[in-house]
């Protein structure tokens, strides 16, 4: 008989890294609640209040809005493996680990990737992006609005001109954008867009919320070889949470909390909301310049959820990570990849961006570092 263990007793954490953000009480309460079947009728009024709630956040007029069951790659999975067909050009504006991640998926779909690269932190022009579509005339690109790896925003219109110039759908990654700041899906022209829970919306990690624009969606209805995915089938899954038909067991509990997170939202604003992350990531860069530190994203580019600054030189950065996690009870992340020991990343997203936080994050920043 296996030992018997004690009723868990996980340690209180501030997540100031870049996922996943603190969960409001609300959503907590959330969890906490009856659990109904996947077919139940009250679950699908769930279905139906996130469908609703996720065009306000995404800043859309698209009818279909839905959060599929699993991560935010598996929004990306499902973007990539249902508008892409094998032997298509699929092209990727390169400038961090998650356009590495997009190109990679795209490939192990069949499709021919293409890239149009920048070191990892800086946002391509619109003259460069418009070139490069215009060029090689994909079926598909895609973008990463919000690039995690490296703390950098990336603008979208003239990308999504010049796709739409040469017949191409246009899939931008919006997991670290999503709740945090603008997205807005109509105005730039994305055509599909997806994210996670566990960043901006404050909810813990395991839907992947998805906008697909009409014009989008009438591409797959006429795609002619089947999705090589059962699981993130778009069509399937619309019938599922549209028709009510069985398609899997989704947790009851998730959409719970990811309803309540948009309910937040909607109360709070979500041009208020974005101000919020603004003006603390106004604050914490005021903070971190005042320290002598510089930010790894030129002003203009940057995420006001992912905060990217550089490590000062002779700064071990994975023993101050250590000591804010050790003596302050902080979480915080370093960078990988180019970015490896180069960079903190310090996420102020959903109800971790507080005034409070951006205080509490700078002066165990500075202790740690003496």
């Amino acid at each position: 008989m296996p030992e018997q263990l004690p009723p868990l007793a996980p340690p209180a954490r501030l997540l100031l890294g870049p996922g996943p953000s603190m969960v409001a009480p609300r959503v907590y309460e959330a969890l906490r609640q009856p659990i109904v079947g996947h077919l139940d009728p009250y679950f699908f009024e769930v279905v139906e209040d996130i469908r609703k709630l996720l065009g306000y956040v995404f800043s859309t007029r698209n009818e279909f809005n839905i959060a599929i069951s699993g991560t935010g790659t598996s929004g990306m999975e499902a973007a990539v493996g249902n508008f892409v067909e094998p032997g298509e050009k699929f092209a990727v504006l390169a400038n961090g680990y998650f356009c590495d991640r997009i190109s990679d998926v795209a490939r192990r779909h069949g499709a021919v990737v293409v890239r149009l690269e920048k070191p990892w932190g800086e946002a391509f022009d619109d003259q460069e992006a418009r070139d490069f579509l215009r060029r090689e005339k994909p079926r598909v690109a895609a973008y990463v609005q919000a690039e995690t790896s490296a703390g950098a925003f990336q603008q979208g219109k003239a990308i999504c001109e010049a796709a739409h110039e040469v017949d191409a759908l246009v899939i931008a990654d919006c997991v670290t954008s999503l709740g945090g700041m603008p997205v807005m899906v109509d105005e730039t022209g994305i055509d599909i867009a997806y994210s996670c829970t566990q960043k901006g919306l404050s909810c813990p990690s395991g839907l992947a919320p998805l906008t697909v624009s009409p014009r989008a969606w009438e591409r797959l209805r006429k795609r002619t070889t089947p999705v090589d995915s059962f699981y993130l089938d778009l069509r399937l899954l619309e019938s599922y949470f549209h028709d009510h038909k069985y398609h899997h067991t989704a947790s009851a509990t998730m959409f719970y909390a990811l309803r309540e997170s948009l309910a937040l939202i909607a109360e709070e604003g979500i041009e208020n909301r974005w101000e919020r992350h603004r003006h603390n990531h106004e604050a914490f860069v005021a903070g971190i310049e005042a320290m002598g530190m510089r930010m790894h994203v030129a002003a203009g580019h940057r995420l006001w959820t992912l905060n990217t600054p550089r490590v000062p030189d002779g700064v071990d950065d994975a023993k101050v990570r250590q000591r804010l996690l050790n003596e302050y009870g902080i979480e915080i992340s370093g960078g990988f990849g180019p970015l490896a020991g180069k960079v903190f990343r310090i996420g102020l997203m959903g109800y971790s961006s507080t005034g409070e936080n951006v205080g509490k994050i700078l002066d165990a920043l500075k202790r740690a570092m003496k």
